[in-house]
C-alpha cells in the first residue's frame, strides 16, 4: 500500500465533500439536532401524574392523605370529585391516570387502629407508567400502614424497627433517565451518520461513471477504501466532539472517565461504522438503494439492539444473541462506563477488543468486495 496514492484518494473525496456545502452542513448540524431532539424528548422519568380524588369521608385525616399526594412531585392533583362516575369519565377522556377513593369510614378505622381501605384506580392502557405510578402511590400510603402497626412511640412494639435500611444510589444519584439515555445516543448518532456518509461514495462513482476510471488507476483496493474512509473520518471526529460537548454542556451528564479513552474508543467505533458504509456502497450501484440499505442496517439495530434504552438482559435469548453482531452493543456499554461509572480500559477491554475486531473484519470484507470489482 502506497501512502501517497492513499492520500490522493483522500484528497479526491475531500473535494467531493467541499463541493457539496449543503450535505456538509447537514453532516455537521444533523448530529446536534438529533441529540437535542432525542435528549429532550426521550425520557423514562414519570412525574406529575394527573390524579383526581373522591373523598367520601371529608375529615382532617382524609384531607391529610390528600395533602400527602399533593406534596409529592410525582403527582398532580387536579381536584376532587363527588362520585366514581366522574373519575371514570376523566380516565376515559385521558384527563387523568389515577383516581384516589377515600371511603366514608376512613378516619374512624384509622382512630380504631384498623387498616383503612383506600382504593386506587389506574388507567392501565399505558402499563409501564401505571406500574410506576402504583409504586409511587404505595410509597405514600405505606408509612400510614407502618404507623398503624407501630402506634406507640415509646412502647416495645413501636420503639424501633429491627432493620434500619439506608439507601445510597451510585453513579446516578438523582435517578435521572437522561443520564442513562443520552450517553448512548452518541453511539447511535455516530453509527447512523458514519454509515450514511460513506454509503454513497462508491455508489456515486458508479452512477457518475467514474468508477471504471478509478479502478483503472494504480490505486489498489486497500488504498481506495482507506482514502475514502479517511476523508469522512475527519468529519466524523468533528461530529463526535460536537455531540460529546452537547451531552456534557447542555444536558449536564457527568463525564467521570478518561477523555482520552473516550476519544480512542469513539474513533475505533467510527472506523467500523465508516467501513460498514463503504461496504454497503460496494454492494449496491445505486445511491438510493445504498441509502435505504444503510438506514436499515444502522438505524434500527442502533436504536433497538444496542441497549441504550431497552435493557438487553430483558430481551428474548435469540434476540440477545443477535445483538452481539452489532458494534453499538459494545460502544454503548463503553459510553455508559466512561460517563457514569468513570471506568477505563481495565474494565472495558473486552468491549474495546470486540470493536477492533469488528472494524478489522468489515475492512477485510470491503477489500474482498473491491477486489472482485477490479477482477
Amino acid at each position: 500500500m502506497n501512502l501517497q496514492r492513499t492520500g490522493a484518494a483522500a484528497r479526491k473525496e475531500v473535494l467531493h465533500i467541499l463541493r457539496d456545502p449543503i450535505s456538509l452542513a447537514m453532516a455537521l448540524a444533523l448530529p446536534i439536532l438529533m441529540i437535542l431532539l432525542f435528549g429532550y424528548a426521550l425520557t423514562l422519568d414519570v412525574d406529575r401524574i394527573p390524579a383526581l380524588f373522591y373523598d367520601a369521608d371529608r375529615t382532617p385525616a382524609s384531607r391529610d392523605l390528600v395533602s400527602r399526594f399533593e406534596g409529592s412531585r410525582y403527582f398532580h392533583i387536579l381536584g376532587g370529585v363527588n362520585d366514581y362516575r366522574e373519575i371514570e369519565r376523566a380516565i376515559d377522556r385521558n384527563e387523568c391516570m389515577l383516581g384516589i377513593v377515600i371511603p366514608r369510614d376512613y378516619a374512624r378505622d384509622l382512630a380504631a387502629g384498623r387498616n383503612p381501605q383506600v382504593q386506587l384506580l389506574f388507567d392501565g392502557s399505558d402499563s409501564n407508567t401505571a406500574s410506576i405510578a402504583l409504586g409511587y402511590a404505595t410509597g405514600i400510603i405505606q408509612p400510614l400502614a407502618a404507623a398503624l402497626r407501630n402506634p406507640a412511640a415509646g412502647s416495645a412494639a413501636g420503639a424501633r424497627p429491627a432493620v434500619n435500611t439506608q439507601l445510597r444510589v451510585w453513579y446516578n444519584s438523582d435517578l435521572k433517565s437522561r443520564n442513562y439515555i443520552v450517553p448512548g445516543l452518541i453511539g447511535v448518532i455516530l453509527m447512523i451518520i458514519g454509515t450514511l456518509m460513506t454509503s454513497l461514495t462508491l455508489a456515486r462513482e458508479w452512477e457518475m461513471g467514474t468508477m471504471e476510471q478509478l479502478l483503472s488507476t494504480p490505486l489498489r483496493p486497500a488504498e481506495i477504501a482507506l482514502g475514502k474512509m479517511s476523508a469522512y473520518f475527519v468529519l466524523g471526529v468533528v461530529d463526535m466532539v460536537l455531540t460529546v460537548a452537547v451531552v456534557v454542556i447542555f444536558f449536564g451528564v457527568p463525564l467521570r472517565g478518561s477523555t482520552l479513552f473516550l476519544a480512542f474508543s469513539g474513533c475505533l467505533f467510527l472506523v467500523g461504522a465508516l467501513f460498514w458504509g463503504i461496504l454497503v456502497s460496494a454492494l449496491t450501484r445505486s445511491q438510493l438503494a445504498a441509502y435505504q440499505l444503510a438506514m436499515l442496517t444502522s438505524c434500527l439495530p442502533a436504536f433497538l439492539l444496542s441497549g441504550f434504552v431497552f435493557a438487553i438482559e430483558n430481551m428474548p435469548i435469540p434476540v440477545q444473541m443477535i445483538t452481539y453482531l452489532f458494534p453499538n452493543r459494545y460502544f454503548v456499554t463503553i459510553l455508559k462506563g466512561i460517563f457514569l461509572r468513570g471506568v477505563g480500559i481495565e474494565v472495558l477491554f473486552l468491549e474495546v477488543g470486540l470493536l477492533a475486531a469488528y472494524a478489522g473484519l468489515i475492512y477485510l470484507v470491503v477489500l474482498k468486495k473491491l477486489k472482485q470489482k477490479v477482477a
